[in-house]
């Protein structure tokens, strides 16, 4: 268990559902977002400045048990600022002593080809977002094997539920017409079996990768129900 400060690098869904799960478990959390503002209780205090500035970061995880990654870039930014904002953060677990857990997603193991994505299963990434997960990946994780600092990964799939809004294919492109018995809009084939990660349990699942002693240096599928949980003997 790590009771000390938990900070928490983004105050987007996965963040604030990060906070959520934190709280519940009673630990003391600081947020760290570009304006300093953020939907969270009074008592939660919120950093304004840019993570990519390593100096900035470290500073905002003074005091840190763990931090995590939650930040995710507009996608036409990704190449321009997602590997300088993880290299603050991974500099600010690494001044502080913190443990550092990576929020990801599954891009870089390419089309899955008939086969599960598992947590073994190589980078094979057939597009330039989901090589530069993979390089970001990697970077982490020989951080943690040369001894730099204490590295976690969480990945999931497409995300709905509280606060997915635009961000989420299954958010505002499908709940509020359907709520309003009209027409939703879905991306890609509607036939076409699809994984999609319920937001708060990626931030149970990434507090657990923050407290539990085994977590470090793995990378970790977040949980999702079992596609026949219905079925005894299957979850």
């Amino acid at each position: 268990m790590t009771p000390g400060l938990h900070v928490i690098f983004g105050t987007g869904a996965i963040g604030l559902a990060t906070l959520d799960s934190l709280r519940r478990r009673g630990r003391t959390v600081r947020m760290v977002n570009r304006s300093g503002t953020a939907q969270v209780p009074n008592d939660v205090e919120v950093v304004a400045g840019d993570a990519a500035d390593p100096v900035f970061a470290a500073h905002a995880a003074r005091g840190a048990a763990v931090v995590y990654q939650t930040m995710n870039p507009p996608y036409h930014q990704w190449n321009a600022r997602f590997p300088a904002l993880q290299a603050g953060v991974l500099a600010a677990a690494e001044a502080t002593g913190a443990r550092l857990v990576s929020m990801e997603n599954v891009y870089m193991y390419g089309r899955p080809a008939g086969r599960p994505l598992t947590e073994d299963r190589p980078n094979n990434a057939h597009t330039g977002k989901g090589r530069l997960r993979a390089d970001m990946a990697d970077e982490l994780l020989r951080a943690h094997q040369a001894g730099r600092v204490e590295v976690a990964i969480g990945r999931a799939s497409d995300y709905f539920g509280p606060r997915g809004g635009a961000q989420s294919n299954l958010g505002d492109r499908v709940f509020p017409a359907a709520l309003a018995g009209k027409t939703s809009t879905v991306l890609g084939d509607r036939r076409q079996p699809h994984t999609y990660t319920y937001i708060p349990d990626i931030g149970e699942g990434l507090a657990a990768l923050g407290e539990h002693p085994d977590a470090p240096g793995e990378i970790w599928h977040l949980p999702n129900d079992p596609p026949h949980a219905h079925h005894p003997g299957t979850g």
